[in-house]
């Protein structure tokens, strides 16, 4: 697993970079590693080349992992990154640490409901369909304002608005990967003035995590570079 161990100090360089670049401390970005369909050996191969938090799509690979890794929980901050289905919301608000892919008033708060009193508060993020792509799940950018109103209206003791997500649409050139990333950054900036206590910004993949670092991303999603492809 030397690899992988080489190939995260690569993409930590990339985000150092990125951040020279765009005159922001390293310290403020975060990078989650995305373990989806990658076994725990190899989630204990990163965490031993020092990364903390990883990202799962699926949730019943991501709890047999996490019950597997039980050792390491302490030390693991765990985000489901993909779509949650309103059946499944219990087993996620129990195992989980953060949740990006929140794109109904009725999933979080089958969250809120559920998370377990013990547990500090669980993370959420708004998923925005920033690119207006029919396949992509996310709410729609005109919708994010009343959803994340009633969302951080939640009890914060069980669940915490923290920000937005997106998944663009994929592009080749540098300002065309921005764009999308401006866009998010933009709705973020406008939910706070509008009162709201928000402050990540979940954006940018292996294949352009640079252009959303320039575009203020806090967290960015990486599996591919880190792991190897699927």
């Amino acid at each position: 697993m030397a690899t992988i161990s080489a190939n995260l100090q690569q993409v930590r360089g990339r985000i150092a970079a990125a951040c020279a670049r765009a005159g922001r401390p390293v310290e403020s970005v975060t990078l989650l590693a995305v373990s989806k369909t990658f076994g725990t050996e190899a989630v204990r191969a990163a965490h031993a080349a020092g990364q903390r938090a990883f990202g799962e799509n699926y949730v019943q690979e991501a709890l047999a992992k996490i019950g597997a890794l039980a050792d390491l929980r302490r030390e693991l901050e765990w985000h489901l990154i993909g779509p949650l289905q309103s059946n499944k919301t219990r087993p996620v608000a129990e195992a989980f640490d953060w949740v990006h892919a929140v794109d109904r008033l009725k999933i979080a708060q089958r969250l809120a409901e559920q998370r377990p009193p013990g547990l500090p508060p669980l993370q959420v993020c708004l998923q925005v369909n920033v690119s207006g792509e029919a396949s992509k799940s996310g709410v729609a950018p005109a919708e994010v304002p009343a959803l994340a109103h009633a969302v951080a209206a939640l009890p914060r003791e069980r669940l915490v608005l923290r920000g937005l997500m997106a998944i663009p649409e994929p592009a080749a050139e540098f300002d065309a990967q921005r764009r999308p990333h401006r866009a998010l950054r933009e709705l973020l900036l406008a939910l706070r003035d509008q009162g709201l206590a928000l402050d990540t910004l979940s954006m940018g993949m292996s294949a352009d995590l640079e252009a959303a670092i320039a575009e203020g991303a806090t967290i960015v999603r990486v599996g591919t570079a880190i792991f190897g492809t699927r």
